[in-house]
């Protein structure tokens, strides 16, 4: 996580790699708003670090609705701006739209690409070679369905998929009518739920909160409240480290498996998270390019600017800051 329903990262299924989607995620729709705007063509710093060989003069770099792809693209920015005097824009895209940025140049990255648009892919990637990859992010993504480990421990045989329909009573809710509710992020997202519901005949529907963030909120209440539910779910993701959830077993993911959108009845793949530039940035972009392509950080790493930007209410920026100060044995390996 994280698109429009295609069949993916994010935050759900792609090809060659399996079922991706991202997800996603932002701590308030008005928070990355606020936070994209102040990140958003800010000057360059002059640290006393100057560029060699050529560094273009400004990159642009797509960021997804999720907050730790915002984290990759606040920490890219500030290193961009502050150690090779690059002027660098955040511009929030939606993965699709994104691809077709990639491919008209208006776009010189994206940091973090679930695979919920392998059409784009094949087509820019493959077909056209305006768009080439730019290696891993360094975090693997997995989506699936969660629910808290105190319904689990109440109710052990819940995590597993067969069992789900015996239990759909307790996750009824006023927009689900006599079905399960399944809750989901924003409608952008890619995921393979509906499919996955209709061909394991599962008595249950998808309700969206409609965005990451109200998806926090509205799981962040339930677990307060000790409320059965089930969700959409992906890692990595901040909030993991603070509520104790536990996914549900779906059918095993096998190659393959999520081929046919409309006939997806298995679980979601382990997912490589991808970056990729526009071909020609990534040919001529000298400093800035070979920076972007070797950045690589853990899912941990993304997590601690993730949860200070959505948890702790942080400045994109600043989380960026705090981070690059705190770990410049980790970063200074990505310079080139």
């Amino acid at each position: 996580m994280r698109m429009k329903k295609l069949n993916p990262t994010g935050p759900a299924g792609a090809k060659p790699s399996g079922a991706r989607t991202r997800l996603t995620r932002t701590a308030t729709a008005v928070a990355v708003v606020t936070a994209l705007t102040g990140l958003s063509a800010c000057a360059a710093a002059d640290t006393g670090s100057s560029s060699s060989k050529g560094s273009s003069d400004s990159v642009t770099i797509a960021v997804p609705s999720w907050v730790g792809a915002e984290a990759n693209a606040a920490v890219a920015q500030y290193i961009l701006e502050n150690e090779l005097d690059t002027k660098a824009e955040l511009t929030q895209l939606d993965e699709s739209v994104a691809f077709d940025a990639l491919n008209s140049g208006k776009v010189d990255a994206i940091m973090e690409d679930w695979g919920g648009a392998p059409k784009k892919v094949d087509l820019y990637v493959k077909d056209k070679k305006t768009v080439v990859e730019g290696g891993d992010l360094g975090v693997v993504g997995h989506i699936g369905w969660f629910v808290p480990k105190y319904l689990a421990d109440e109710h052990p045989d819940i995590t597993d998929w067969k069992n789900l329909n015996k239990y759909k009573n307790l996750f009824r809710t006023a927009e689900s009518g006599d079905k399960g509710q399944l809750l989901e992020g924003s409608p952008s997202y890619t995921t393979n739920d509906d499919a996955i519901i209709k061909n394991l005949e599962l008595d249950y529907k998808t309700v969206y909160a409609g965005s990451e963030a109200a998806q926090i909120t509205q799981i962040k209440e339930n677990y307060k409240a000790k409320k059965p539910f089930i969700t959409y779910w992906w890692t990595p993701q901040w909030l993991n480290a603070q509520l104790d959830l536990v996914e549900v077993k779906l059918p095993e993911y096998k190659e393959g498996c999520d081929a046919d959108p409309e006939k997806v009845d298995c679980a979601y793949a382990q997912t490589p998270l991808q970056k990729y530039f526009n071909a020609d940035f990534a040919e001529d972009g000298g400093d800035a390019a070979e920076f972007l392509k070797n950045f690589n950080w853990t899912a941990e790493q993304q997590n601690v600017v993730a949860s200070m930007i959505a948890d702790e209410k942080m400045n994109s920026k600043a989380a960026a800051e705090k981070w690059v100060k705190d770990n410049k044995d980790v970063w200074q390996k990505w310079l080139p």
